[in-house]
């Protein structure tokens, strides 16, 4: 740990409304520290006990301040049956609730579809993420109709024109033995419908790769506006390499707009917004307008 003040974290979401002695666990997440060191772990179970030491009525940030990368002794209480395990906790889960984000909004839209709309998220403008989305995409969601793109809180890179060219397929040949379709050419790329998902605080090739789908007409833009922002930077360092500064070098010219594309703001197709009272809820009204605009494009 650092010389500041560090809070461990062991893979649980803990239960905010909890009044009683101990730190009640309202969630656990899968691959996570907890669930990995004690697989019986779930809702409803209680740590009573942090090395040794009884937790009380503290917080959870406060029972695990200046845990982080120690090895530490926790007592969970599971179905009335205390145990004692160890656990090194992390300094942060942010990988974890990154990937419960992703299952909760391909959940809510494989409900809100019947199946019949997949979902990918482009984390970042990189290698990675294009995987991601082509693996899923041709894998988990190759038999969907429709395919929802999300490229929300997206911090860019360079990717745009692959991710175009992924979603621009057109089919032109199905494959049929015996009067059974099996599937389609080309095979590699998305060829069916699809939109993209974009909010407010994607950056640099986040709006570019929205400027390119809309432009070459690949389908519709739904989310809110995106600054634009589409500028290719340099990133220097110094002798003493601590010291590193970006200088920004090349930014995309808009043919169509005869402009470039910084400072040009992105505007959707559908303007929706997620306010804060339905996020509370739970709810993600981009999506669902995401899904009812695929529902009704795949229905034509």
């Amino acid at each position: 740990p650092g010389s500041g003040l560090s809070t461990g974290h062991i893979g649980a979401i803990f239960d905010m409304n909890y009044t009683g002695k101990g730190l009640k666990i309202a969630e656990v997440l899968p691959d996570g520290m907890l669930a990995l060191t004690f697989p019986e772990a779930e809702a409803g179970d209680i740590i009573t006990a942090i090395n040794g030491e009884p937790v009380g009525e503290k917080s959870w940030f406060e029972a695990l301040a200046m845990k982080t990368s120690r090895r530490t002794q926790f007592t969970i209480k599971h179905k009335g049956k205390e145990s004692i395990i160890y656990m090194t906790p992390n300094g942060s889960d942010a990988t974890l609730l990154y990937r419960r984000w992703i299952r909760q909004r391909e959940e809510m839209v494989s409900k809100l579809s019947g199946g019949r709309v997949g979902y990918v998220h482009v984390e970042g403008m990189n290698s990675p993420s294009f995987r991601e989305v082509y693996s899923k995409a041709l894998g988990k969601y190759r038999s969907c109709d429709a395919l929802i793109v999300d490229t929300r809180h997206n911090g860019g890179g360079w990717l745009h024109d692959d991710l175009a060219t992924f979603l621009s397929g057109k089919a032109y040949i199905e494959w049929r033995p015996r009067g059974q379709y099996i599937g389609s050419e080309p095979y590699s790329k998305w060829n069916k419908a699809s939109c993209v998902l974009m909010g407010e605080d994607n950056y640099s090739d986040a709006s570019g790769f929205p400027y390119t789908y809309k432009t070459l007409g690949i389908g519709k833009l739904i989310g809110a506006g995106v600054p634009g922002t589409m500028t290719a930077v340099w990133w220097e360092t110094q002798i003493d390499n601590s010291l590193v500064f970006g200088i920004p070098q090349v930014t995309g010219w808009a043919l169509k707009e005869d402009r470039p594309l910084e400072n040009m703001q992105i505007e959707p197709d559908i303007e929706v917004h997620n306010d804060p009272a339905s996020r509370i809820e739970g709810k993600d009204r981009q999506l669902e307008t995401a899904v009812a605009e695929m529902l009704k494009t795949i229905a034509k």
